[in-house]
């Protein structure tokens, strides 16, 4: 720990620190979180001291958050040593225990879930903010998604000094990230609109053509400096870099844009970002493809609507699927975004549905009229499956459960 912290700071870590052994060392979790959790309740600026005298990065949006971290992280490496919290533990206690475990780091990635980015932004002063994208998600706990990009707007708005690396794809983004003195803005293209058909600003109706969007009371698209297309990145100056990346789909794609553009305002040249960006194969184990017996099981995460939009597209058609759902608190008690969720695209697969809630999924997907049957048991559900591919799709912590119990995920 450095001289810039306090007596108080620095013992309020080793107690988080220790809380965190004792938390691991009896099995009852990693210990980011109870660590952290700990050392705020010893220290509650803890997190504005351990963030001082560091070039901060928060990356926050309801989907892509640990992965454009991660990606971020592994480009800003090129600089010199990286915090982050890798896990995925996104909230004030598990930010703080990424700081607390990288004292000397002078950079920082953090992923930020979106409701605590006004007051992690307030303690951390970030030279840049990536704002990705909003929908809704877990209407139990994060609330009402335009209530989110008030405050998210506020927030912005007293960030005078942070490089707001935006989505301007998005109207949600697009509003919030308005705000910013320094907004630097990203074209990815959207496929999730379900959320933008109205103006945050005044709610009028939302006028889309082309690629473009605008609303009559003057929100419209920023042009951007940074777009995607296809493969391609074109940048600022006009260069483009091809991405190759090993990840699937072109949420990934569009993650690794934005990285790419917070990444050289840093100071990393976007070939450089991009070789880096090329050797994640998974995140988290999400993606990534285990034998299991007879089958070899690709492990797919999926939480929320938009999120869901995604998986389904780059599922491998002739390939089984599993799909596991829970709602613990982690994920949201409230399931009705599975409504939300266009399951018809299963039909005619053979889908197993399992977990907390495969009764609710199982009526979803009556609906939409997909053949399926039930296992109660996620990795029944694989065994019981003919030799070959499956597919597996998980919310948080049946996905979380699920890596615990695979070996080799």
């Amino acid at each position: 720990m450095t001289a810039r912290n306090p007596f108080r700071t620095r013992a309020s870590v080793a107690a988080g620190r220790l809380t965190a052994w004792l938390s691991r060392s009896s099995g009852l979790g990693r210990g980011g979180v109870i660590g952290g959790r700990v050392t705020l309740a010893l220290d509650p600026r803890a997190l504005r001291r351990l963030g001082r005298e560091r070039t901060v990065v928060l990356v926050t949006g309801t989907n892509g958050k640990t992965t454009t971290s991660l990606m971020l992280t592994r480009a800003l490496a090129a600089l010199a040593e990286v915090a982050a919290n890798s896990d995925g533990a996104n909230m004030p206690d598990g930010i703080l225990a990424a700081l607390a475990a990288r004292p000397d780091a002078p950079y920082a990635v953090l992923e930020v879930d979106e409701t605590y980015v006004p007051w992690v932004a307030e303690q951390l002063q970030p030279a840049v903010l990536v704002l990705l994208n909003l929908s809704r998600d877990q209407l139990d706990r994060v609330g009402e998604v335009r209530a989110t990009e008030r405050d998210l707007r506020a927030a912005i708005a007293a960030l005078p000094g942070t490089v707001v690396v935006a989505n301007c794809d998005d109207v949600l983004v697009a509003s919030a990230a308005s705000a910013a003195a320094k907004p630097l803005w990203v074209g990815t293209g959207r496929r999730w609109t379900g959320d933008s058909t109205a103006c945050p600003r005044c709610d009028g109706r939302v006028e889309t053509r082309g690629g473009s969007w605008h609303c009559g009371c003057g929100l419209a698209r920023p042009e951007p400096g940074w777009t995607l297309d296809g493969d391609l990145v074109r940048t600022p100056g006009g260069r483009q870099v091809d991405l190759d990346l090993r990840l699937p789909g072109d949420a990934n794609r569009a993650n690794a844009a934005f990285a790419m553009a917070a990444a050289h305002r840093l100071g990393v040249p976007p070939h450089t970002a991009a070789a880096r960006l090329r050797t994640i194969t998974d995140i988290g184990g999400r993606y990534r493809t285990i034998r299991r017996s007879r089958h070899s099981v690709r492990l797919m995460l999926a939480k929320n609507p938009a999120g869901w939009a995604e998986t389904l597209r780059v599922l491998d058609e002739d390939t089984p699927v599993v799909v596991a759902v829970n709602a613990q608190e982690a994920d949201g008690r409230d399931l009705s975004w599975l409504w939300d969720v266009h399951f018809e695209r299963l039909r005619g697969r053979q889908v197993v549905v399992t977990g907390e809630r495969s009764a609710d999924l199982a009526v979803r997907l009556c609906y939409a009229e997909v053949a399926h049957w039930a296992e109660p048991d996620p990795v029944a559900a694989i065994d019981a499956l003919p030799p070959g591919g499956v597919e597996l799709v998980a919310n948080y912590t049946a996905f979380r459960e699920l890596v615990g119990r695979l070996p080799g995920a």
